[in-house]
């Protein structure tokens, strides 16, 4: 539990809505998560992050390098701010930002692009003004497949080491690119808490298999290109990805916030070291407090994870038939009789990073000190 009394006092003089970062908890994060990594390096995913503040914070740490991107304008934006190792963690059909990255060799050669079609490349070069030669990832599906059933995101068409060879013979063939890694995002083992048994066979099965078949890509693919790099896993897959001696590198970010899709999970838990304030505006019974704006409702599937959380003071939760809305959220619960007009009450966010979206500073809270940090927002980006 964050130490939201402290945070109250700190923050007394600021007009909510805002939002916080406890840096000391933000770094204990980070310290765990590398532990769970165990020697294998964490590349940080930006799009639960965004503030490059608090991800350059996170790269000065030991156990971690490079920044998975999530838009190739914010791949570039970084580039032209230091960081030198960029992974973008989708396909990207950006016009402007494809000629840019083509016509910048320095930014090429600290960027790599991720594909899993011919029709990347054939897009890629269809639209490229320069001559620089683009680094390019494959994205290979990792969701397990049982019973008929597809567990897991749908996101590439690539799954059996023949499918990802013929690809990788493809990019070796042309000089317009450079094959240099493969990327495996298990989103049924990482992003699922462990709320029961059939969760935990689905995960368990899962790692068994992608094991198997992770190892057989990689060989397939090392036929065509010397691999830099084998990316896998998220904040929740950690362990499972980092223990295949295949694997090269892991991806997280979320981890580092502690938001309450990681609540549940059997092997970690991280710290709650991100959440917003919200002011008491009304109260239309004596256990309903009605709290100015904070609808800050997550992706993903429309549902009551994706919600916030009412967290400080204690006892109180969103009202089935209101949610949090875009400019009220009524709280229900014991404590809400103890609240007044101008009180706060501290929300926790179901993800990580799309929070930022609504900020443009997180207040940076470090022992007794207060401090700005400039989000992606704050800095006038948009990266959709």
């Amino acid at each position: 539990m964050g130490d939201f009394d402290r945070y109250a006092r700190l923050t007394a003089d600021l007009d909510a809505p805002y939002a916080v970062v406890d840096l000391a908890a933000f770094r204990r994060n980070a310290d765990d998560l590398v532990r769970r990594a165990n020697g294998t390096p964490i590349r940080i995913a930006s799009k639960s992050v965004r503030c490059r503040a608090l991800i350059a914070a996170a790269l000065e740490r030991p156990g971690f390098h490079g920044v998975m991107s999530y838009a190739l304008p914010e791949a570039l934006w970084l580039a032209q701010n230091g960081v030198d190792d960029i992974l973008l963690g989708y396909p990207t059909t950006h016009r402007t930002a494809l000629r840019a990255l083509s016509e910048d060799s320095e930014a090429a050669g600290r960027i790599t692009l991720m594909i899993d079609s011919p029709e990347h490349l054939e897009f890629i070069k269809s639209v490229a003004t320069g001559s620089a030669r683009i680094q390019v990832c494959l994205d290979v599906d990792a969701s397990l497949r049982v019973f008929g059933q597809h567990l897991g995101v749908r996101r590439s068409p690539l799954r059996t080491p023949a499918d990802v060879a013929d690809l990788a013979r493809t990019v070796a063939a042309d000089d317009a690119f450079e094959l240099v890694g493969v990327m495996f995002y298990e989103a049924q083992i990482a992003g699922l808490p462990d709320t029961s048994p059939a969760v935990r066979w689905v995960k368990r099965r899962s790692a068994a298999e992608l094991a198997d078949r992770r190892g057989a890509v990689v060989d397939a693919v090392k036929q065509f290109a010397p691999l830099r790099l084998v990316n896998s896993g998220g904040t929740g897959s950690i362990e499972v990805s980092s223990a295949d001696p295949v694997v090269t590198e892991v991806t997280a970010g979320s981890g580092l916030y502690g938001p309450t899709l990681f609540d549940k999970y059997d092997v970690f838990q991280p710290e709650h070291a991100v959440a917003y304030a919200l002011d008491v505006v009304r109260r239309p019974a004596p256990r309903i407090a009605t709290l100015f704006g904070g609808g800050y409702v997550a992706s993903g599937p429309a549902k009551k994870s994706r919600l916030p959380s009412p967290t400080w003071p204690a006892g109180l939760k969103l009202l089935g038939t209101e949610g949090a809305g875009e400019v009220q959220t009524p709280v229900l619960g014991s404590s809400a009789a103890g609240l007044h007009l101008g009180d706060r009450v501290w929300m926790r966010y179901a993800k990580a990073g799309e929070m930022l979206e609504r900020f443009e500073v997180v207040h940076a809270i470090d022992g007794d000190e207060l401090t700005e940090l400039a989000t992606y927002r704050g800095e006038g980006k948009n990266f959709g």
